[in-house]
This record gives C-alpha cells, structure tokens and sequence, in this order.
C-alpha cells in the first residue's frame, strides 16, 4: 500500500462526502489516551452491493499547536512552536456472511519556522510531519492510506487482515497527534473464552505517527540501507525504540532486519472483583517480553479502592549482543552485563474512587539490569507512572507519582470537563546517564456541550531536573488540540 503523495488530497475529501454524513448522532468519540470510540452498529446485509451502501463513513478534521520552552537556551537549546492541522475519514463497511471491511484515508500539513527551528531539533511537533519526507524532499505534509483491512467475522471471533489499529498493552494506536501509529499484518480477536477478551497478532510492518510508508518493527535505518539523508528516520525512530539495533549491526551479527512482531493479550475477570492482565510480545531471534497484572476492586459505601500490581520480564533472545543493555546506547560502562537485554519491571499502585473524582498513588522499578525496549508505542508504566512525554523505563530507574483526576467516563464525550493533574519523580541511575527530576503535568479535556462533536484538549507539563541533574535546562511542554468528528 503506497501513501499518498499530496497531503491535501484528503483533506478535501470531508467537503466531497459530508453531505453523506449528515444525521443527528454523534457518529464517534474520542477517549483521553486517543483511541476513537465509534458508536453506530455495524449492519448486517444480505447482498455484496449492500456492505458498500449500508457502510458509514466517519470524517475527522484536526490541529495540534505545541510550544516547548527551554528554561535556558543555547544552539541545541531553544524554544519551539510547531503547529499542524490535518484531517481524516474512516469507511466501515456494513458486514456480508461474515466479511467487512475498513479504509481510512488521512492528511496532515506542518507549520513551522524552519529557519530558526531546525527539523532535527524538534520535540514533540515532530510528529505533524515526516521529518524523513522533509529533509529530503522538502515537504511538510503528510498523505496516507492509513487503515485497509479486511475482517471476518465467527461467532464472537474477530480475524482481521491488513492495515490495521492494534490496541493491545504493547501495541497502541496513540493517536495523540496528526496520524495514528499503524500495523500490516493479521490480528485475531476473541469473546469467545467466557469472561475473557484474547487478542493474538501476527505483525510485519509498522507505521509510526510520523511516517508515510510502513518501517522495520525493531530496526533504526543506517547509511547502509539507504542513501537518503537522515536514514535513522527511515525505520523505526520512535523514542522508546533500542538506538543499537541498526541494519548494519544486525545484518553483521546475522540476525533478522524484518522479524515480525508476535503478540499475545488476555484481559479476564472470571473471579468477581479481580482483573488479571497478560500480555506478552516476540521478535524472532531478537528479543520477548511478558507481563502479568492483577487489579482488585474494593467497594466501600460511597467509595472505592483498587489496589494493583503489574511485572515484567524481558528475554534477551540475542538483541543485547547486537546493541546492548541501553536503548539510548549511551553510558553503556555503567550496566552490570552492558551486552545483555534480560530485565525485570515491577510496579504498584493503589486507585481511590469517589463519585467522579480519582486518586492514584503509584510507584514503578526498573531493575538494575537492561533498560526495557517497547518501541511500539504501548507503554510498560502507563497507568502507574507514566506521564506526557516521559520515558522512565531505563535501567535502575524508580518512579513515584500521585495523580488526581476529575471527570471519569469511558464514552469519550465529555461534556463535563475530564481535568488530570500529577506530580511524578523520576530517580535515574547517573552512572547510566540518566536523569533524575520532578515532572508536573495538568490536562483538561472538554467537548462543547452544545456542540459535542468539537472537542480541545490542553496539556502542560514542566520538567525540573533535580539533585546530580539539576545542571540540565528545565523546560515547559504544553500542547493545544481541537477536534470535530462528524
């Protein structure tokens, strides 16, 4: 499937099929953590001709504005404003014997002064384009074919094939910015297991938000792969991504440049009040992953407290001798084994519930092993102590953060203001070259209440480096979005 080349292309395809869309229902939603919640149901037909006619089509228009301000400023150190505005529609076609099938078309254009900002430099505006389309060839759009698959349907059995979302604990469609983070490959879904939602997938290729075509799962392009400027943007680049495990270091050690992603997810509650968590992913003779969690509900007369654990263990399967215990590759003399990935992770949490008010008090640890290698934008602290634009999943590293949230729903229309505030502090291992700092974050989240479908998000995070760190510029991060779905 080969992108787009104009981005503007889609952006005139709402205006061409609006008049398709007119009814008085919200067709779709969208949720805090960026997943789109779609709420017509889907039809059953009787005739191939009638899944095309019966089908609904879901269109999107969209603009992220970031402003990332260094406290103190030099040539690597300088404040930023990057804008984009894109657009999208999504074609869900009405099910026949089974069969459906999904298209989602999207576009997006970055604002930016290039003169004073350069690409390279860039924060999180980074992804309101393709920095690799960009320095060679000079665009700032971006024009895709970003879902294109084909499902069928047995029982309460879902198996989809193509260009897909994928939302498991390792894999996340993340769509937070212009375009979402994408997957080619097969995917089974299951109801089936009772008390049980089982997801399996087989996956080839991936695209980051920032990308137009599909990329490695687990590779960092080199010089050797391509001539094109910047090749480290060609493949995986994502920030979580292993910076060791390059085509040149792997083709040397003679492993694979294209291993698929395998991965395995179960969510179950057959035991009243317990969820038990397990997921697990593979990258063939590179490197696997498990996870276990289990979450407890206490009710209480007005209230509730769920208390949680989650462990992860990492499997060096021959990734470590590539590229090392350290995913940045950098003060690689201070891990214990500096050529093995094994790892561990375990984290804690309790979550207090009071009418629509949350409190969460959570704590994570890294082992004193290798940093974690989750490039596919699932994160292994969320919901503990992940917050906006954090990594803390390097080696030795201990998390603490207290969050408070007010306007709980999982509808993704929030009429009410959805308001998030946290405070997390980071220990890093400086013999590793990480950091130590406090980060505080406010979110706010609101759709129109006499216009539902036109949703703003606002979120600012500031960095304070403290203790061996506090020599490091601190910096702001706030970010503006508005979204209309119809």
């Amino acid at each position: 499937m080969r992108y787009i080349k104009c981005g503007f292309t889609s952006f005139l395809i709402p205006a061409i099929v609006s008049p398709l869309l007119a009814d008085n229902i919200q067709k779709s939603a969208i949720k805090t953590n960026g997943e789109v919640v779609y709420n017509i149901e889907q039809k059953d037909v009787n005739s191939f001709q009638d899944m095309f006619k019966d089908g609904n089509f879901y269109a999107r228009i969209r603009s992220n504005s970031f402003y990332f301000m260094y406290d103190a400023q030099d040539s690597s150190h300088d404040t930023q404003f990057v804008s984009g505005i894109g657009t999208s529609i999504v074609y869900k076609s009405a099910k026949y014997k089974g069969f459906d099938f999904d298209l989602g078309l999207y576009g997006a254009y970055s604002f930016f002064d290039d003169t004073r900002d350069p690409i390279n430099a860039i924060k999180p505006g980074k992804d309101t384009l393709s920095r690799f389309e960009y320095v060679n060839t000079g665009s700032k759009s971006m024009g895709l074919i970003g879902q294109a698959n084909l499902s069928y349907t047995l029982s309460k059995t879902d198996m989809i094939f193509g260009r897909q979302l994928v939302e498991t604990f390792y894999t996340k469609s993340n769509d937070t910015k212009m375009i979402p983070n994408t997957f080619d490959g097969f995917v089974i879904k299951t109801k089936d297991i009772k008390d049980t939602k089982a997801t399996a997938a087989y996956l080839y290729k991936q695209k980051l938000r920032d990308h137009i075509d599909t990329h490695s799962v687990l590779m960092v392009g080199d010089g050797h792969l391509t001539s094109s400027l910047y090749p480290q943007w060609s493949e995986n680049d994502d920030g979580a991504m292993h910076r060791g495990l390059t085509y040149s270091a792997l083709k040397t050690a003679d492993k694979p440049t294209d291993a698929p992603l395998l991965v395995v997810d179960l969510k179950n509650n057959s035991i009243k009040n317990l969820k038990i968590n397990f997921s697990s992913y593979i990258v063939p003779e590179l490197l696997s992953e498990i996870m276990g969690e289990i979450n407890y509900h206490i009710s209480f007369d007005g209230f509730s407290i769920s208390p949680a654990v989650r462990y992860i263990q990492q499997f060096d399967n021959g990734a470590g001798m590539v590229g090392g215990a350290s995913i940045t590759t950098k003060g690689i003399d201070g891990y214990k084994d500096k050529n093995s990935l094994d790892s561990k992770m375990i984290a804690a949490k309790v979550v207090t519930r009071f009418l629509d008010y949350k409190l969460n008090l959570a704590y994570t640890n890294i082992f004193d092993e290798a940093d974690l290698v989750t490039p596919w934008r699932g994160f292994p602290t969320a919901g503990y102590t992940r917050s906006m634009g954090i990594y803390n999943w390097r080696a030795n590293t201990k998390s603490y953060r207290l969050e408070l949230v007010k306007g709980l729903n999982n509808t993704g229309v929030y009429t009410k203001p959805f308001i998030q505030t946290s405070i997390l502090y980071i220990d890093g291992d400086s013999s590793k070259l990480a950091t130590q700092s406090l980060y505080y974050y406010a979110g706010i989240v609101q759709n129109i209440p006499s216009f539902e479908e036109f949703q703003y998000r606002i979120r600012v995070g500031y960095k304070d480096f403290v203790g061996d760190s506090s020599h490091i510029s601190n910096y702001l991060d706030s970010r503006l979005e508005f979204n209309y779905l119809f």
